[in-house]
């Protein structure tokens, strides 16, 4: 345990840079003077790791100073985190060298280790397509990957909503959320990140110049604060709706987000629940009530309950005669 341990602080010294002994603690959830006899047992083994007081202070490995997987390459180092996500890794380019990066980490271990490792490899398996839909893998996808692992800027001609024009990209990151690749990038010159839809990248070129990444840039973080924005943007409008219980057990497996509607009364079915589920519009929202048929009633807002007695007395129009 201890031998682990030890290990870990010299990993987590080498990834983080310089780390607190409180902070070092809580990663490894054993006291502060654990992790001070341990830096100390470092220090003796040779390793070069020192220490500076102060509120800025920490523990910190000698400058150029780093262990070193033995036998990993450049490409199969950038895999190891993508091998249990073979499809990203095929889509980065990194599909060989993931399962090579796997292959070289396991020899590394003890005989019964690699047998926990082979079972875990046959009796888990991670798919982030949802159902009914494909993975995506944009022409240009690769390209932009060698710019984020290399902080290069980019040329694009990106096409959206607003029409096609020119950009020039300092690409941060890439994300794949249900199949489809995202790039988070900022505008040469600004300081604002946004995210790009790579598949609407319609031409590109790798420009000579390279950028200083933002040091508090943090991916994870920043792709959570935008997914929630943009929902909170995309669906706007609240719709009061009843539901059976047969829609009611749709709009769970659907995961389509909703809550009870607690301002409602008694229903005059007792069995139906009364929710409120965001909505893009009137036209999306009468479309998506309409899709669950006689089995949902819109309460609110009357605009949305008056749509969707236009589409379903257009429905009605468009078959009274036989084809």
């Amino acid at each position: 345990m201890q031998a682990s341990r030890l290990l870990s602080i010299l990993m987590l010294l080498q990834s983080h840079g310089r780390l607190t002994a409180p902070a070092l603690a809580r990663m490894l959830e054993v006291s502060p003077r654990t992790i001070l006899r341990d830096i100390d047992q470092l220090s003796a083994a040779g390793v070069p790791v020192w220490g500076e007081p102060g509120r800025t202070g920490g523990f910190q490995l000698s400058e150029g100073w780093s262990t070193k997987l033995t036998g990993l390459t450049e490409s199969e180092s950038q895999a190891l985190l993508l091998a249990g996500l073979p499809a990203a890794a095929t889509d980065l380019g990194l599909g060989r060298a993931a399962a090579s990066a796997r292959l070289k980490m396991v020899a590394s271990l003890p005989a019964e280790w690699r047998q926990q490792a082979d079972r875990v490899g046959a009796r888990l398996h991670i798919d982030p397509v949802d159902w009914y839909r494909r993975s995506e893998a944009p022409e240009h996808l690769r390209t932009l990957a060698n710019a984020v692992w290399n902080a290069q800027r980019v040329a694009v001609c990106y096409e959206s909503w607003r029409g096609t024009d020119e950009r020039e990209l300092e690409p941060l990151g890439l994300v794949m959320k249900a199949g489809t690749w995202y790039l988070a990038a900022r505008t040469s010159g600004q300081d604002t990140v946004r995210t790009y839809r790579i598949s609407a990248v319609k031409s590109l070129r790798p420009l000579p110049s390279r950028f200083r990444r933002p040091r508090q840039f943090d991916l994870a973080a920043y792709w959570e604060a935008s997914i929630r924005r943009f929902e909170s943007d995309l669906r706007p409008l609240q719709a009061v709706v009843s539901v059976s219980p047969r829609a009611l057990e749709w709009l769970r497996n659907e995961r389509h987000p909703f809550v009870p509607d607690a301002a409602a009364g008694a229903t005059s079915r007792p069995d139906w629940t009364t929710v409120q589920l965001p909505v893009e519009s009137l036209d999306h929202g009468a479309r998506r009530l309409l899709s669950y048929g006689s089995e949902v009633e819109v309460l609110a807002p009357p605009a949305l309950r008056q749509r969707v007695q236009e589409e379903l007395a257009a429905v009605r129009e468009r078959y009274a005669h036989a084809p």
